[in-house]
């Protein structure tokens, strides 16, 4: 399998994970509870939808929010994060051909208008061509090292995400579960079981929408994260390559 074949395949099967999760979530919410529990009226039936209604609070709002904000991090990434864009075939060959065959001052003016990984790192490089190599060296290795840490910002806020959904739903559950025994409290203990466990359903939800915002953001994070580290480590070590290839020694120029 080719290396533009892996990433590839990797976004196809977020894309169905994606789907998929979010038809179960709809398919179990659009259930508006068909079987109605012992002791509880027709129309208070315990579906999830109601249950989504009834728990509707504050910590409802920010796990909405954030699953807003998930799917839209998700879309971003499957465009993005791909080796085309970070590593373009047909420019960093063109790069290559410029250095290989010594055609310096085309290669200084071709980086300028090229942003991608190896065409920032060979920029920077260039920048300092007239302090020596190492000089060239460690300039390349700061670039790439800042071109690394900004294809990995990308996803850091999906990790993010995923880690606070379900502490988010546990606080919503908390609160929940402390309204359901301080009403039961305020009865002064006569509230029957039904009333009892459908506060405590109600306050449980919380943590089921923490749950589901939570898994396709890390799964998201886990596969991309492992995208991000081979592509922009295969654009390090042909960047380090091509500086080696760089003549030091001339005046600086702007690149």
């Amino acid at each position: 399998m080719s290396d533009t074949e892996r990433p590839r395949r990797a976004q196809r099967a977020v894309m169905i994970w994606t789907l998929a999760l979010g038809a179960l979530a709809w398919s179990a919410v659009a259930q508006e509870g068909e079987a109605a529990a012992p002791g509880i009226g027709a129309g208070d039936q315990l579906g999830l939808w109601p249950l989504f209604r009834q728990s509707f609070d504050l910590f409802t709002i920010v796990l909405i929010i954030g699953s807003v904000a998930a799917v839209a991090l998700i879309v971003r990434n499957i465009i993005e994060i791909r080796a085309g864009v970070i590593m373009p075939a047909k420019r960093t060959g063109r790069l290559i051909d410029l250095i290989e065959h010594g055609r310096f001052e085309d290669a200084r003016t071709f980086v300028k208008r090229d942003d991608s990984f190896v065409g920032s790192v060979i920029r920077a490089a260039m920048r300092e061509s007239g302090r020596g190599k190492a000089a060239m060296r460690e300039a390349a290795e700061l670039a790439a090292s800042d071109q690394s840490a900004r294809w990995f910002r990308k996803i850091e806020l999906l990790n993010i995400i995923g880690n606070l959904g379900p502490l988010v739903g546990l606080a919503g559950t908390v609160w929940g579960m402390i309204i359901a025994f301080t009403s039961l409290g305020a009865a002064d203990g006569q509230a029957g079981p039904a009333d009892l466990s459908l506060g405590i359903s109600k306050a449980l939800f919380h943590t089921l929408l923490g749950l589901v915002l939570a898994i396709p953001c890390l799964l998201t994070f886990g596969i991309y994260r492992g995208i991000v580290d081979r592509i922009c480590t295969r654009a390090m070590v042909e960047s380090a390559r091509l500086v080696e290839l760089l003549p030091a020694g001339k005046s600086k120029k702007d690149a």
